[in-house]
């Protein structure tokens, strides 16, 4: 309740809250497959958290972890957003760099203890960022004596990321929804008009090929998206595999995928 005051929830507001969250109670229901019975545990009073499967229990876990990135010191960076953080840690020395880490560790612990969390080590990754051609530094993070884990690639807010940002691995598993998407539409063009064909398009291959463009639409390997992105355009528009798609776009209306990377700038930069 003091973070909810802190936020800016006082008086008769701050009261009401007090009220929705006191006094709140939960208990397990434990499942035996081997005797196909069902027990449930004793009564417990919830003296901290946020209640699940509510209404505001999203907005109280966002007030909750509101002040978490004020722990991190420029030019480290924190992102949250919903449940998913990570924090991005920037410096040319490898001494302060392992010398940073351990404080960014320390403060987030710290932090973690206070507001009666743990961190979930099956799901916590280190990854560094680094050339190709690059040595890797040496270095291990740990927590409550348990190591975090090294990795090249992970995967966060939907996006694989990997260590070089060649976005290679995201993009593959791009190609193969994609690719199935193709072979959709090719199935069904016969049976539908060139506008709901275009429909089609939008709402699943468009918003698809959309998300998170601006980080990997200038990686090399994007011209593998463009080869189906073109092959899609020539089964709407009915043409052959070696017609060129400059004039289909156009008439389609659609953007090609360089300048549906360059439209995101244009719009918020």
């Amino acid at each position: 309740m003091s973070k909810c005051e802190y936020s800016g929830f006082r008086g008769k507001t701050n009261a009401l809250l007090r009220s929705y969250l006191s006094d709140r109670y939960q208990r397990k229901l434990i499942n035996n497959s081997s005797s196909n019975t069902t027990t449930f545990s004793e009564w417990g009073k919830i003296k901290h958290g946020v209640p699940q499967g509510s209404i505001l229990g999203p907005l109280f876990f966002l007030i909750y972890i509101n002040d978490l990135p004020n722990i991190i010191i420029d030019p480290s960076k924190l992102i949250l957003f919903a449940d998913d953080t990570g924090v991005i840690i920037t410096n040319p020395s490898p001494s302060r760099f392992k010398e940073d880490i351990n404080n960014i560790i320390d403060n987030i612990n710290n932090w973690f203890r206070c507001n009666s969390l743990s961190l979930y080590f099956h799901k916590t990754y280190f990854l560094e960022f680094r050339p190709k051609k690059s040595y890797e530094i040496d270095i291990k993070i740990s927590c409550h004596n348990e190591l975090i884990k090294k990795t090249k690639n992970t995967k966060f807010l939907g996006l694989d990321i990997d260590s070089s940002l060649s976005w290679k691995k995201h993009i593959d598993q791009m190609m193969f929804k994609l690719s199935r998407a193709c072979y959709a539409i090719s199935n069904v063009k016969h049976f539908m008009s060139q506008d709901t064909l275009r429909t089609i398009y939008f709402s699943y291959f468009h918003s698809f090929l959309s998300y998170g463009i601006i980080f990997w639409g200038n990686s090399a390997y994007s011209s593998n998206i463009f080869q189906i992105k073109k092959r899609i355009i020539r089964i709407i528009m009915n043409a052959r595999n070696r017609d060129s798609c400059r004039q289909l776009f156009k008439n389609l209306k659609i953007l090609p995928l360089k300048s549906q990377y360059i439209f995101p700038f244009i719009i918020y930069c």
